[in-house]
């Protein structure tokens, strides 16, 4: 396995346009994850930026205020939040919602009755059922298809297609898509390209560089990294898409809190000593697993093996924490494992400093069973923590061991 590296003086080999500063481009990332959007406080010194709790502010005059009215529509907490996030993604316009879905939800308000999109064959649960159950009622329809074929896109391609929606890695198979070529392709055909970078996240990825219109978070995952708070984001270089991202933002409502904009914040500022041991301890763990007589496949970009590899390590920092896996046995010896760890938690969601295990078919996937989108019942999803390596390969090593038996 190889692209993974640090977030130090140097870019590691592999490392997209934008995920490094080299010398004179300004502050690398790092040093904005810690410092853009969070100047010490003027009035108190305070180097954390305040938690305004504030949901109305004062007016000199009818419509002279400084900056904020009203908590929906703007806190000053959030603008530190959305300031960072920003400079993070390498972009002028963040946008801070109270979910991941809220997110991808007003990004799908950009849309009319009799627009198309085109999904992962392999997307996230969740954002299936959203276009699948909320806005194909509503006239949005879809199409499912391998994004890592173009030639499938483009022949899955309608005249009144708008957007193309990508995972990359995707949700829970992993699988990679081309950024740059994607995006090529959409703008040819006037649609615009979304790509939902939580698992990667702005450290090892940074698909606006990359041609990418929009880009969405669950912050609830990577970008908050404790398992404490749920949000979500978009990111985008496009003045007139934030524009309207922001005005379904503030009409609909679905805002972070003030405390949940400085949990995310606290967070941001170690992602990238969190992402370099994350993909430390995921590349490990890959190594027992290739090799368990238990294990059918292992799912995972850095793999020299897997078909995304190559692309993975021109357009990542390096390959991330997230792996998956295929039980031998079949569905039961795959819930016997996700049941057998005792380090690993068995729990939805991921991203965490904690290391977790789920069954996708019956948990966080159950929404796409019976759909072209239905995962593999002998899968095995891990979020891989910041654990000591070796206690996270004896636990999981001793549950594919009892599984097998």
């Amino acid at each position: 396995m190889t692209g993974t590296g640090g977030g130090g003086a140097g870019a590691p080999a592999g490392v997209s346009p934008a995920a490094a500063s080299p010398p004179g481009a300004g502050p690398g990332f790092e040093t904005r994850a810690i410092h853009a959007g969070q100047e010490p406080d003027p009035v108190t010194g305070a180097v954390i930026p305040p938690i305004s709790l504030a949901t109305t502010f004062a007016q000199e005059a009818v419509g002279k205020h400084q900056g904020y009215e009203y908590s929906r529509s703007g806190n000053p907490t959030r603008t530190a939040l959305e300031t960072c996030l920003a400079s993070l993604e390498g972009c002028a316009h963040g946008l801070a919602f109270s979910s991941g879905l809220a997110a991808e939800d007003a990004i799908l308000r950009l849309l009319r009755p009799g627009d198309h999109i085109l999904i992962p064959d392999d997307a996230y649960g969740g954002t299936f059922r959203l276009i699948d159950k909320v806005w194909g009622p509503l006239g949005i329809s879809h199409t499912s298809v391998g994004l890592g074929d173009l030639d499938a896109v483009a022949g899955a391609w309608r005249p009144e297609t708008r957007l193309v929606w990508v995972e990359t890695p995707s949700n829970p198979a992993l699988s990679i898509v081309d950024i740059l070529a994607a995006a090529s392709l959409a703008h040819e055909r006037g649609g615009r390209l979304v790509v939902d970078n939580t698992f990667a996240t702005p450290y090892l990825q940074q698909p606006l560089a990359l041609g990418a219109d929009l880009v969405v978070h669950s912050t609830t995952k990577y970008l908050g990294g404790h398992s404490d708070v749920v949000g979500g984001f978009v990111a985008t270089d496009d003045p007139e898409l934030a524009d309207e991202v922001a005005f379904y933002q503030n009409a609909v409502g679905g805002v972070p809190g003030p405390l949940d904009c400085y949990l995310v914040l606290r967070g941001a500022k170690t992602l990238a000593v969190r992402m370099d041991r994350h993909c430390a301890n995921a590349e490990a763990v890959v190594e027992m697993l290739v090799a368990h007589p238990a294990v059918s496949r292992v799912l995972y970009p850095g793999l020299a093996s897997h078909p995304g590899h190559d692309l993975a390590a021109r357009q990542m920092r390096g390959f991330g924490g997230m792996v998956s896996f295929v039980v031998a046995a079949g569905e039961a010896a795959a819930l016997e494992v996700v049941r057998s760890t005792t380090l690993w938690t068995l729990a939805e969601s991921l991203g965490a400093v904690e290391s977790l295990i789920e069954h996708p078919h019956r948990m966080t996937h159950s929404s796409v069973a019976g759909s072209p989108l239905e995962v593999d019942p002998g899968l095995v999803r891990l979020s891989v923590g910041l654990e000591t390596a070796s206690d996270l390969l004896a636990d999981l090593s001793a549950a594919l061991d009892r599984a097998g038996n």
